[in-house]
């Protein structure tokens, strides 16, 4: 039995491994072949896939998506874009805290694209290393996913935990956005502060100034300005901003406000409607409203990044979850036996977990659709769950995140790397503070609150 076991978990090892140099969309089809091995060959019973996980997400990512077509991401990045032209001086501090703030308010991490050029022109200009800035902010535009509420990762947390007892109350939205919000942006803060003295500056930078030796390699580096705010946006990108923001605000409202929504069932068993189905009949309404008011092409709407990167984490979801849940469920026994009483009284192994996953993975929403269950199948308490949302953020171990390998693209000067032994990257130390801070002050939080 003994050999059974590892050899099945080998082959969740092996699938995930084999998955991510294929990037998420491999990693959910290869995990699918994982789940035909499991059911085939060693007769386990297929678990039950994610099916109001997925359901959650796909809603989300078709109000974006549209919201994207329309214009509106790009009216919010202009916002943005002229708060850090007004405060060049401090922009280690201000990018990642606008970056964060950007996830927030969008759900994804892959806004920062379009930042990560301005901010490069912000710091070259004023003669601070782009490093300083632009490391953080990729970090800090990945860690605000665990703070939006239109996220993958916190609507999955949501789904995830709503019938959980370990609150003594169905958790809510808000609650969950009560220590994501705060841990998060502890953890963005303390890094950012880090970073304001990193490296060399770059009049003492020997390495920076031999490239700048080469006349051609100096009109590279303090080449073209990047900017937005030259950008003419239509009305409709505008109405489109107004009318996303105002569903998000809706939704926390929904979640604060349990009396606001319908109640149904039998008398004495009658219960408000579920946050999860709010938020996908809310993302859906928003997303209906932006396409008809907002003259969106429909055609156009599959070809944006928002649609394409919540398509793969979709299908990453769906395979790694399935094959996950069903070896989990094999052996709950054996496994809840040896891990409940380990967790329990070290629950931070539970956040070592959650963030190695993440690595695997390189996916917030499909680590924790793996992690959370397994945790509460086993006797986590929902609180310590909670409590270490910051932790299903550590892809940045390894720069191979598609944010990261786009930062150090942008960074012109050079100062955004990889370096001689692969660990010791320009985002770890960021990411580190970050995750670290997050699951700490997180932690703390949960403690008071709870």
């Amino acid at each position: 039995m003994d050999l059974k076991i590892t050899m099945e978990f080998l082959i969740i090892i092996a699938c995930l491994l084999v998955g991510t140099r294929y990037g998420g969309f491999g990693l959910g089809l290869i995990s699918g072949a994982g789940l035909l091995t499991f059911a085939f060959i060693f007769h386990l019973a297929p678990g039950k896939p994610p099916v109001d996980v997925l359901l959650t997400i796909m809603a989300v990512l078709g109000c974006a998506s549209v919201l994207q077509t329309a214009g509106g991401l790009n009216v919010m990045m202009r916002f943005a874009e002229r708060f850090l032209r007004k405060h060049p001086d401090h922009i280690t501090f201000l990018a990642p805290l606008t970056t964060w703030t950007l996830t927030v308010m969008c759900g994804t991490g892959h806004v920062v694209y379009t930042m990560f050029p301005i901010i490069y022109d912000i710091a070259i200009k004023k003669g601070i290393r782009p490093e300083r800035p632009m490391a953080v902010a990729s970090v800090a535009s990945q860690i605000g996913i665990c703070a939006s509420p239109v996220s993958v990762a916190v609507v999955s947390m949501v789904a995830m935990l709503s019938k959980e007892s370990g609150f003594g109350h169905p958790i809510s939205l808000l609650e969950i956005l009560s220590i994501g919000i705060p841990a998060t942006l502890c953890g963005v803060i303390l890094a950012a502060i880090w970073s304001l003295k990193r490296g060399k500056d770059l009049d003492k930078d020997p390495d920076f100034q031999a490239r700048l030796q080469d006349p051609a390699e100096r009109d590279y580096i303090y080449g073209e300005s990047a900017t937005l705010l030259d950008k003419v946006f239509p009305k409709e990108a505008y109405y489109a901003t107004w009318i996303f923001l105002g569903a998000i605000a809706l939704v926390v409202v929904l979640g604060a406000f349990e009396e606001l929504r319908p109640v149904f069932g039998a008398a004495g068993k009658a219960k408000p409607l579920s946050m999860n189905l709010v938020i996908q009949m809310m993302m859906l309404s928003a997303g209906a409203m932006i396409l008809m008011i907002c003259k969106v092409k429909p055609q156009e709407i599959p070809n944006g990044t928002v649609f394409k990167a919540g398509m793969v984490a979709v299908i990453s979801i769906f395979g790694v979850a399935w094959m996950a849940d069903t070896f989990f469920e094999a052996h709950f026994t054996l496994l809840k036996d040896t891990l409940a009483g380990v967790v329990k009284t070290q629950p931070w192994t539970y956040a070592i977990v959650l963030f190695l996953v993440s690595k695997l993975v390189n996916s917030q929403a499909a680590a924790l659709a793996a992690i959370v269950p397994l945790g509460l199948s086993i006797g986590v308490d929902p609180k310590v769950i909670l409590a270490f949302l910051p932790a299903c953020y550590g892809y940045f171990v390894l720069p191979t995140y598609a944010s990261d390998l786009a930062c150090i693209g942008f960074d012109r000067s050079g100062t955004t790397k990889i370096g001689k032994y692969i660990l010791n990257h320009s985002f770890i130390i960021p990411g580190l503070i970050g995750v670290g801070t997050g699951c700490v002050v997180g932690f703390l939080l949960v403690k008071v609150l709870f």
